[in-house]
C-alpha cells in the first residue's frame, strides 16, 4: 500500500528556510524576517544545528556550502573542510595502529565550519556574526528539549560518550543518555559563541572587520589556545600554525545539465560529484518509461550508484593533493562506457571494478566484509534557504560529538573528519599532512534560470547522494511535488567501502523501505541483490530536505524529511 504523507508541504511566496531541526529552521526564518538574505538565514540555521543537533553537527566541524548569488548570477562553493595537521603522517597510523585511524583525538583535522560560516557572511551575507549566532547562543544557554533523533543516536553511542568525561558531562545525565523531552543545556558552547560575538563587537571598523575579529577569536585567540593546549597535553596533532593558517577555499562548483536544469555540487574533495556522475549515467536511460520504484527502475539506479562509487573509491580525493580526472568522470562519453557495465538482469555481486582513466587513480582499498544488519550513519544535518531576491544557500554541516573529546571549557569537539581518510599508501584519500579527507557531506543545487531554484541535501554518510538522487528524479522526472518526492519509499546500496573508518563493505546489500512492493523485492533478490527490508521512513535511506522555488509562478515549496527531524518554514 502507498505510504501517506506524514508532513504537509509548506508553501510561500517571499522566502523560505528548511533545516534538519525545527529550531534551526526557526533561526533561519528569523534572519529572513529581519531583512537578511538567504545566506544569513542558511548560516544562522547551520550554526543552530551545531546546538540542537550537536550529536551530529559540531560548530567546530565541517560546513560545505553552495551559494547562488542573484546579483552575480553565479554559483559558488565554500569548502568548509579542514586539512590534516602538519604533524600528521601516514606512517603513524600504519605502524602504530595497524593501518587504521583510531577513534579519539588522532582523527582531528582543522575545524573548518567557523571560518566557512564567517566567509559566507563576509562574501555573500548582510548580517553580523552576533546576529546570525544569536538563536544558537540562546538554544545553548537556555537549553532545548531533546528530540527523538538525538535521543536515539546518543543512546546508540553511549559508550563512546563515556570515554571522555567532558563529553559525558554535556551529553549524558548521570552517565546515561537523555530521554526525549529532557532539557539539554550547553553552557560552555554558548560562552564560546558569545566570546566570538563579543570580539566582533569590540573590533574597530566596519562589518567586515568585526567578522574578521570573530574569526580570529576562534583561530588565533583564546579558543585556539585552549584547543591547542589540549592537543599538546593529550597526544593530539593539532597546533597553533594549523589553526592560524586555515582559510576555506571559495571556488567554482562542479556541475552538469540534466532534464533541462543545471545541477551543482562541490568538488571531489567530497562525494558531491558522485551525484552528477550518477545523473550522467542515467540520462542515457528512459527513466520516465520505467514504472517508479519497479524492479527494473531500482535495479538500474542501484547498479549505476555502484559503478559511480567504484570510481569514487579509485579517483576521488583532495584535488590539491591528487589529480582527480573530474572532467572525464563527468563526461557523456565516459558515462556511456560505464552504462554498458549494467546488466539489466543481474546485479554486480559486490562493488564493480572502476573505470579505467589512464594516468589517474590510487591503489584500491580492500574492505573488510561485514554481513551484519545495516545501520544509519549518525552524522550530519542540512539547511537551505531562498530569499525574495532569488539568492540561494545550500549547506551540509557535520561532525559528531562521540568520535573525539570535547575541549574543556569550550563545549566543542574539533572536527574528527579524519575518520574518512585511509591509512593506505597510494590511496587517493590517504592520510597526508595538509591534505583534506574525502568528505561525505555534499550540498547540492539545481537551477534553471527563470524557472527553478532547488537547493537540496541530506545527512546519512554514503546514503546522502543516493537519497538525493532519488528525490531529484522523483521531482524532475516523475513530477512529484517536493514533499511527496522526499517521502516516497527509497533504497540504498552498501557494496562499496564505507567512507567511515574501518571502511567495511556489505557486498550486494540493498536496503529497501517498506512501501516498495514485496514482489519488487523478490524480483531484485532474484537478480542477485542481498535485500534487507526496513520499515517505512528508515534512517538508512538518508534524510533529505529541499526547497523547490518555481521562478515562473513565484511559488516556493519546502520539503522536509520525517525520516530524521527536518522542518520547513516559509512566508
Amino acid at each position: 500500500m502507498p505510504v501517506l504523507p506524514q508532513q504537509p508541504m509548506v508553501t510561500a511566496r517571499r522566502h523560505m528556510c528548511v533545516a534538519g531541526h525545527y529550531l534551526a529552521t526557526e533561526a533561519g526564518m528569523a534572519m529572513l524576517e529581519a531583512g537578511g538574505n538567504a545566506v544569513d538565514a542558511g548560516v544562522a540555521a547551520g550554526i543552530a544545528l551545531g546546538v540542537v543537533h550537536s550529536d551530529q553537527v559540531q560548530f567546530s566541524g565541517v560546513a560545505p556550502m553552495l551559494v547562488y548569488s542573484a546579483e552575480r548570477d553565479e554559483v559558488f562553493s565554500i569548502a568548509g573542510l579542514g586539512y590534516w595537521p602538519k604533524a600528521a603522517n601516514l606512517a603513524l597510523f600504519r605502524d602504530r595502529y595497524g593501518g587504521t585511524i583510531p577513534i579519539g583525538l588522532l582523527r582531528t583535522v582543522v575545524p573548518a565550519a567557523p571560518d566557512a560560516w564567517i566567509t559566507a557572511l563576509a562574501r555573500f551575507g548582510t548580517m553580523s556574526f552576533a546576529e546570525v549566532a544569536a538563536p544558537a547562543i540562546r538554544y545553548a544557554r537556555d537549553g532545548f528539549t531533546v528530540h527523538p533523533v538525538m535521543a536515539k543516536f546518543i543512546s546508540r553511542y553511549r559508550d563512546n560518550y563515556r570515554m571522555w568525561p567532558g563529553n559525558a558531562e554535556i551529553w549524558l545525565t548521570d552517565g546515561e543518555p537523555p530521554a526525549v523531552g529532557d532539557l539539554l543545556v550547553q553552557a560552555d558552547l554558548a560562552a564560546t559563541l558569545q566570546y566570538m560575538a563579543d570580539e566582533e563587537a569590540a573590533a574597530p571598523g566596519g562589518r567586515r572587520d568585526g567578522l574578521r575579529a570573530a574569526r580570529d577569536a576562534f583561530y588565533v585567540g583564546d579558543i585556539a589556545k585552549k584547543i591547542v593546549a589540549y592537543h599538546e597535553e593529550n597526544g593530539g596533532l593539532l597546533r597553533a600554525g594549523d589553526l592560524a593558517g586555515y582559510r576555506t577555499p571559495v571556488e567554482m562548483p562542479a556541475s552538469i545539465g540534466f532534464e533541462g536544469v543545471r545541477v551543482y555540487s562541490c568538488g571531489p574533495w567530497c562525494q558531491g560529484p558522485t551525484l552528477l556522475q550518477m545523473l550522467r549515467i542515467l540520462e542515457g536511460c528512459d527513466l520516465a518509461g520505467l514504472e517508479h520504484n519497479s524492479a527494473d527502475y531500482i535495479h538500474l539506479l542501484a547498479e549505476a550508484i555502484k559503478l559511480v562509487f567504484a570510481d569514487r573509491e579509485k579517483y576521488f580525493g583532495d584535488p590539491d593533493a591528487v589529480d582527480v580526472p573530474l572532467e572525464r568522470l563527468l563526461s557523456a562519453e565516459y558515462a556511456a562506457e560505464r552504462r554498458k557495465e549494467i546488466d539489466p538482469l543481474r546485479a554486480w555481486p559486490g562493488m564493480p571494478p572502476p573505470g579505467e582513466i589512464a594516468g589517474h587513480g590510487g591503489v584500491p582499498f580492500i574492505p573488510p566484509v561485514d554481513r551484519s544488519a545495516s545501520i544509519a550513519a549518525a552524522d550530519t544535518s542540512y539547511a537551505c534557504a531562498v530569499d525574495s531576491d532569488g539568492n540561494v544557500c545550500s549547506a551540509t554541516p557535520s561532525d559528531v560529538s562521540f568520535d573525539g573529546p570535547a575541549i574543556p571549557g569550550l563545549g566543542i569537539c574539533p572536527s574528527s573528519r579524519g575518520s574518512q581518510s585511509f591509512a593506505l599508501a597510494g590511496h587517493a584519500s590517504a592520510v597526508a599532512p595538509g591534505k583534506r579527507p574525502r568528505l561525505t557531506p555534499n550540498p547540492a543545487l539545481a537551477l534553471a534560470r527563470g524557472r527553478l531554484a532547488m537547493p537540496f541535501g541530506a545527512p546519512g554518510g554514503d546514503a546522502q547522494p543516493q537519497g538525493m538522487l532519488q528525490v531529484l528524479l522523483n521531482h524532475l522526472v516523475f513530477g512529484m511535488d517536493i514533499q511527496p518526492a522526499i517521502e516516497a519509499p527509497r533504497f540504498t546500496t552498501h557494496s562499496h567501502p564505507n567512507s567511515f573508518e574501518p571502511h567495511e563493505a556489505k557486498p550486494g546489500r540493498l536496503v529497501v523501505e517498506e512501501g516498495i512492493a514485496p514482489a519488487v523485492g523478490a524480483d531484485l533478490a532474484a537478480r542477485g541483490h542481498d535485500i534487507e527490508w526496513h520499515g517505512p521512513r528508515s534512517e538508512l535511506v538518508a534524510g533529505v530536505c529541499a526547497i523547490s522555488a518555481n521562478l515562473e509562478t513565484g511559488l516556493i515549496c519546502g520539503g522536509a524529511d520525517p525520516r530524521r527531524s527536518g522542518r520547513a518554514m516559509g512566508w
